[in-house]
């Protein structure tokens, strides 16, 4: 089956997004910053649009990571926050919604969302008979932080972005107690964010 797969991108004080999220603001006040890296276009003098060879690179892992997607696991707030603005599933794939809400498939345009009420668990395993062998992403602080904490995780991929948000979203609060051990397995960098990507070591 497919790996479990953290996809951030992050500021370097630790957050996934800006204070204060809403559907208007879906990454909160000010975090749009820490997206803008996936649209780094620069225009020669007639106003064409270019891309530079680091902002080529940033798209070409956007795209990487979009064509990698077989499922997606979120949370509640983060599919009522961002339903308006996908106007679809956030990738073309199944995505699997944790609520305390029973509710009947929502079907989409690309796919579908369904709604787990049993848990982090349930919600991963079912994404995972979705995706067969591709990745299943994690969207959502809280989602990913429930997927660590249970030891689901197989991969972190960060976005570090040269930012101080100071206040938001963390990604890593609430991961309990025990330490998680990370191998570091590529680090690609532009002007506009370092690619940090890391296999999350399981216990003997």
């Amino acid at each position: 089956m497919g790996k479990v797969v953290l996809h951030f991108s992050m500021s370097l004080d630790g957050f996934i997004a800006g204070p204060d999220i809403s559907i208007e603001h879906a990454l909160g006040v000010g975090g749009e910053r820490l997206h803008e890296w996936m649209f780094n276009d620069t225009s020669d003098q007639s106003g064409d649009l270019l891309q530079s060879s680091a902002s080529r690179k940033d798209a070409e892992l956007v795209q990487e990571v979009a064509a990698s997607v077989g499922a997606v696991v979120l949370g509640r707030r983060t599919f009522e926050v961002g339903l308006r603005h996908w106007g679809d599933t956030p990738y073309p794939a199944p995505s699997f919604v944790l609520t305390h809400e029973p509710r009947d498939k929502l079907a989409m345009k690309s796919a579908a969302f369904t709604f787990v009420t049993d848990g982090i668990e349930s919600a991963v395993q079912q994404a995972k008979l979705a995706a067969g062998e591709q990745v299943i992403t994690v969207m959502g602080a809280n989602t990913a932080q429930q997927v660590l904490k249970a030891g689901l995780a197989d991969e972190l991929q960060i976005q570090l972005i040269p930012v101080l948000l100071a206040a938001g979203t963390r990604l890593f609060d609430c991961i309990g107690s025990e330490q998680i051990q990370l191998k570091t397995t590529r680090v690609l960098d532009s002007p506009f964010v370092t690619h940090l990507h890391f296999q999350v070591v399981k216990p003997a």
